[in-house]
């Protein structure tokens, strides 16, 4: 698909100029690629011309992008070395094209098989660990050459041991300091002008200091450059398959075979995902198992083109999305180009020095790593860090091809980890409010029923998670307790054990006087009580198809009456309870500060107190999560802000002055807010007091001059309103007793 439907013809254009800017990148990367591969880096110029012409006539994505990349090159080097073939010789120039063509034949029978569902049982950690691990695999085989020396091969430790002997016998400063240059150049670029192809400027720019210098003064300096490339176009020829047969008393037929389904595997996952990932983006039609198929198609053009696999490419794809290509017209123009130069441009090929297409080859991978997934996961998921770092230092201990079997392994691990521990929870009701609502979620007002445990169990219940189930359920069971009803929605199935064991529990209660329940389960699951032998908890009503109905039948009548429940709370709710805390958790004290920094200078700047204004510019800042609860807890650090501001101030008469106004209006505000507040409920005043609370403790350890000058504005909130709200005065002096108790 060359244009995707509906595509204004407008931008034609704009995308063939884009390829072109495609193709000049492709170049030193491509190159670069080849020699990593083991092949010429001619060769890498012919994988830039067919593959990439033919996968945009068969793939389904309009703006993603094809060609020599990292993966499969490095996978296609390992394997060389393996079979003792010298890179860059005759025999890997014959070799590495049978590979290629055996990576489209597996890719072919992938997609006989349908294996694009293979998307669904690869992790992102994992592949993200996948690729970051080859990425710092490839610029540890590249390092040497940036100082002169040999290119690296093996696993990590090899490569440490490598980089060090070579630095030691051959380190060349002007060859390094070339080559961290065009690294840095590339690195702040991207940082700074992300849309500036500065790859292709370096090469040109290299290029054009080795022939006006002179290739012989270039070499007494040390920094070698790239031999002379011929003119002309690839071989257009199918492999010399005999050639796997010739060498020595055994074929080396499974030697090559078995490792390209590696290779396969590696580009069906990893371009899959990153195409996946753009196409989402867009809400691009992308058809999986077709992209399998060009996939294939792709690298028999490879094959052909006497070049090594090809898969796709997640740095170039970024630079046509970063200048907003829409359509694969792009890589129809990359391919012209890449024909114009293989005619008529490869003279300036011997100029390039090795150094600088080193550095660009290397500030492409850094471009693929992911370590900040891995912060974030950090953060969320301790579980999916793990097995992040596991494929990474499998790929770098191991190498490429144990690293995407470790990587599966991982990420069977991370779905029965998952399916094993469920997200459990348990369930009460807010006063005045229909439905059920998670007693354990942040800021939830939620209280238990008396005399009722409501479990809720979010996955299948097999052999390894039913025990979980049990446990979780006796260990919530108080004396009082004379139902368990479990939130079965999302239960999809069971199995013959969990059939087993609910039969158990279910009579164990009941001989502790306890009624059990299944309740919102999917019919299904009551068709495989049946099969497995549990029939009496559908004959006996055990299951139930909705929550209210199984409370009723344990004689739970509405309006449920809540444990410890002192008043009602009204509809008021956790709506009203700090959404924004709800929204953004543990980050929720460092945002609010931050919009309270932003807005205390604006105001001090505009000498007033404008609440409305306020609340619209906190409301904005905040995303939508704001509320009257966020903003009474608000206008506390607000308060502070400005207190700090005032006293930073050289000269604070004036604006002294000045703050002590908006002060005085911020504490009608808070007056205002909290009568609302305590109007609606006492537990969400409760809440903001106790929270208050702490905020001054803090703030007298850190800050005790501003904590002193806040607690006599506090003093003298608390005397105007003891005077014109006198029961909310003391409603709040109760609340803030019970705070200092706690």
């Amino acid at each position: 698909m060359i244009v995707p439907a509906g595509y204004a013809w407008r931008q034609a254009a704009h995308d063939c100029v884009i390829g072109a800017i495609i193709a000049l990148v492709s170049i030193p990367i491509s190159m670069g690629y080849a020699l990593v591969a083991g092949l010429p880096v001619v060769c890498g110029l012919y994988g830039s011309l067919l593959p990439i012409a033919v996968f945009a006539f068969c793939t389904t994505s309009p703006r993603f992008v094809f060609g020599v990349d990292a993966a499969p090159a490095v996978l296609v080097g390992g394997m060389l070395l393996a079979l003792g073939i010298e890179p860059e010789s005759a025999d890997a120039v014959r070799a590495v094209p049978c590979i290629a063509l055996c990576v489209s034949a597996w890719l072919f029978l992938f997609f006989i098989l349908k294996a694009d569902r293979i998307l669904n049982f690869i992790s992102r950690p994992v592949m993200g660990g996948f690729i970051t691990g080859i990425g710092v695999t490839i610029i540890c085989m590249q390092v040497p050459k940036l100082f002169g020396g040999r290119a690296g091969s093996g696993e990590i430790l090899e490569l440490l041991r490598h980089i060090w002997l070579e630095a030691h016998c051959v380190c060349n400063l002007p060859s390094l300091a070339s080559g961290l240059a065009t690294v840095t150049i590339i690195l702040l670029c991207r940082r700074f002008f992300p849309r500036f192809p500065v790859q292709p400027v370096l090469m040109f720019f290299g290029a054009g200091i080795v022939f006006l210098a002179g290739s012989d003064t270039v070499s007494a300096l040390g920094i070698q450059t790239l031999p002379a490339v011929g003119r002309g176009l690839p071989p257009f020829s199918l492999p010399d398959v005999s050639f796997l047969f010739q060498r020595g008393p055994e074929t080396m037929l499974p030697e090559i075979v078995l490792p390209a389904a590696t290779i396969a595997l590696v580009i069906l996952s990893e371009t899959l995902l990153a195409e996946s990932n753009i196409g989402s983006k867009y809400d691009d039609a992308i058809d999986t198992r077709r992209e399998v198929l060009s996939y294939a198609f792709g690298n028999l053009a490879a094959a052909v083109s006497g070049s090594c696999p090809v898969n796709g490419s997640v740095s170039r794809t970024g630079i046509a999305d970063q200048y907003g290509v829409k359509s694969q017209l792009m890589s129809l123009s990359a391919a012209v180009c890449m024909l114009c130069i293989l005619l008529f441009g490869t003279g300036f090929i011997s100029y390039l020095p090795v150094p600088v297409l080193t550095g660009i080859v290397i500030s492409a991978l850094i471009g693929t790593f992911e370590f900040s997934l891995a912060h974030r996961l950090r953060a969320v998921d301790k579980t999916e860090f793990v097995i992040f770092y596991g494929a990474f230092f499998s790929v770098l201990l191991f190498g490429t091809i144990y690293g995407v079997v470790v990587g599966i392994i991982l990420s069977a691990c991370t779905f029965i980890i998952r399916q094993t521990r469920p997200a459990t929870d348990f369930l009460g009701i807010v006063p005045g409010m229909k439905g059920f609502y998670s007693l354990t979620r942040r800021g939830s007002q939620a209280r238990a029923i008396q005399g009722a445990v409501i479990y809720r169990f979010s996955g299948p219940l097999f052999y390894a998670n039913i025990s979980q189930f049990c446990d979780d359920i006796l260990r919530a069971i108080k004396p009082d307790t004379r139902a368990v009803i479990v939130d079965a929605s999302g239960i999809t199935s069971v199995d013959a054990p969990a059939a087993e064991r609910l039969l158990l529990i279910c009579s164990k209660l009941r001989a502790r006087q306890v009624l059990f329940y299944l309740a919102g389960h999917v019919s299904a699951v009551n068709d495989q009580l049946r099969a497995y032998g549990s029939e009496s908890l559908i004959y006996e009503k055990v299951v139930r198809p909705r929550i209210p109905l199984a409370l009723s039948a344990a004689g739970f009548v509405e309006p449920y009456q809540a444990e410890n429940a002192e008043e009602a709370l009204g509809s008021y709710y956790s709506e009203q309870l700090a959404e924004f805390d709800w929204a953004f958790g543990t980050d929720s004290e460092r945002l609010k500060t931050e919009i309270a920094q932003s807005l205390a200078e604006s105001i001090l700047q505009r000498g007033d107190f404008d609440a409305e204004l306020v609340r619209r510019e906190a409301l904005k800042l905040a995303k939508g999560w704001w509320n009257d609860a966020d903003e009474d807890d608000f206008l506390d650090v607000l308060e502070m802000q400005i207190l700090s501001l005032h006293e930073k101030d050289a000269v604070p008469s004036e604006k002294g002055r000045v703050a002590l106004a908006i002060e005085e209006k911020i504490n009608l505000r808070h007056a205002l807010l909290e009568e609302k507040l305590l109007t609606k409920s006492r537990d969400v005043m409760k809440t903001l007091v106790q929270r208050r609370h702490r905020r001054t403790k803090r703030l007298k350890d850190t800050h005790p001059a501003i904590y002193e000058h806040f607690e006599l504005l506090n003093e003298r909130y608390f005397t105007e309103i003891a005077m014109e709200h006198p029961e909310l005065a003391k409603q709040l002096a109760d609340l803030i007793a019970d705070a200092e108790k706690e």
